[in-house]
């Protein structure tokens, strides 16, 4: 089990920086949406008919590998009432 946790970090460590940010913030902001569908108690297909889209692209956008545009993260960001990115 050590040798296989050993070559799963050097793996890990052969990813470039930047691409590590992209999967965390990719990671991070999936984990927001869904802390928010939670909190007002929306399911998935709820959400998507709120939104009008498909329940299918709610679950791309909870799997933590969807690459958001600013323009949905905008739409989320004003149908939650807060925005889901911090800029300093």
């Amino acid at each position: 089990m050590k040798s296989m946790n050993t070559s799963f970090q050097q793996m890990l460590s052969s990813v470039p920086a930047n691409i590590q940010q992209e999967v965390d913030l990719e990671i991070a902001l999936s984990n927001r949406i869904n802390d928010l569908m939670t909190e007002r108690g929306l399911s998935k297909l709820e959400f998507a008919n709120a939104l009008g889209k498909r329940p299918s692209e709610v679950t791309k956008w909870l799997s933590g590998q969807h690459n958001f545009t600013i323009r949905t993260i905008s739409l989320l960001s004003a149908f939650f009432g807060e925005s889901l990115i911090h800029v300093e």
